[in-house]
């Protein structure tokens, strides 16, 4: 199950990096939660997350250029499992390109059908970051 997790999670960090967000987005539960380092408040749907991602691209022109992800750990808990790693995102603005070093959290929650679901995300700071 390590693997489908992993391949989850490859097909989430990709999505991203390559600016496809209705895979993203698709990538997670409808009721997934989202807890952000840049913003104040906890997101309670993966609606609410899009909206405000569109908000980023209306406001500030945001875009997603790239995405790694490295040091990657699946930890088992039946039919949930969290994925952990570190992630090097670039990004453009109208301020201009900045990368971002940071620390994810996913949860995902194995669907009936089999599908590992991303329910929860968390991201902070990479430590020095």
């Amino acid at each position: 199950m390590t693997d489908e997790v992993l391949k989850a999670a490859d097909t989430l960090v990709s999505a991203f990096g390559e600016g496809r967000l209705d895979d993203y987005f698709a990538a997670f539960a409808p009721d997934a939660t989202f807890v952000f380092h840049t913003t104040p408040e906890r997101l309670t749907c993966t609606a609410d997350y899009r909206a405000l991602w569109n908000s980023w691209v209306d406001d500030d022109g945001f875009r997603v250029l790239a995405c790694t992800s490295t040091g990657r750990l699946v930890q088992l808990l039946g039919e949930t499992a969290v994925f952990s790693h570190d992630v090097e995102t670039t990004v453009s603005t109208t301020a201009g390109e900045e990368t971002l070093k940071e620390r994810e959290t996913i949860v995902f929650r194995r669907q009936e059908s089999g599908r590992w679901l991303a329910v929860h995300e968390h991201l902070s700071p990479a430590a020095g970051a």
